[in-house]
């Protein structure tokens, strides 16, 4: 067996703060943040052709969790209204999905449509052009999926 090395992209610095290399960039159509119509979005996944080993064996998956930086968001919230709709409770940042976050990670699980070489198609990603990359895990039911999940009646009314 042979094992292919890389070095960490990432370290904690004295003062706690933490640096993040991105592995790649998004590239699709959409040029600004949009909060319905992703399902039918394919994206493009570049990345770094330093890294293209690490991604023997990726197609075999139907679905991928992509990690991303939503670099595009300049606000922080800590309380809001979910998409400033005043029909769903003020919650905490983190009792949602949207992107005003303290630290602007975001993932999502998209549908796989293809691999060449360091490129990934993938579908449903909800990412704009140009969005960085930091990691891609593969989507597998007995450790991503939750059966009987609970959330609260609020959610349904955000999908679409």
């Amino acid at each position: 067996m042979k094992i292919i090395f890389c070095e960490f992209l990432d370290s904690q610095n004295k003062d706690g703060t933490i640096t993040i290399k991105p592995l790649g960039k998004a590239k699709n159509s959409v040029s600004k943040p949009t909060l319905h119509g992703w399902k039918d979005v394919v994206t493009d996944i570049v990345i770094d052709k330093t890294y293209t080993k690490g991604l023997d064996g990726i197609e075999d998956y139907s679905h991928v969790i992509v990690v991303y930086w939503m670099d595009k968001e300049k606000e922080c919230h800590l309380k809001h209204h979910p998409q400033g709709r005043k029909d769903i409770p003020f919650v905490g940042i983190f009792a949602c999905r949207c992107p005003q976050r303290p630290n602007r990670i975001a993932i999502s699980t998209v549908k796989l449509i293809s691999r060449e070489g360091n490129y990934l198609k993938v579908k449903g990603l909800d990412i704009v052009n140009g969005t960085p990359i930091i990691d891609i895990k593969p989507y597998a039911p007995y450790y991503d999926e939750v059966k009987n999940a609970r959330v609260p009646d609020w959610v349904s009314k955000l999908i679409f």
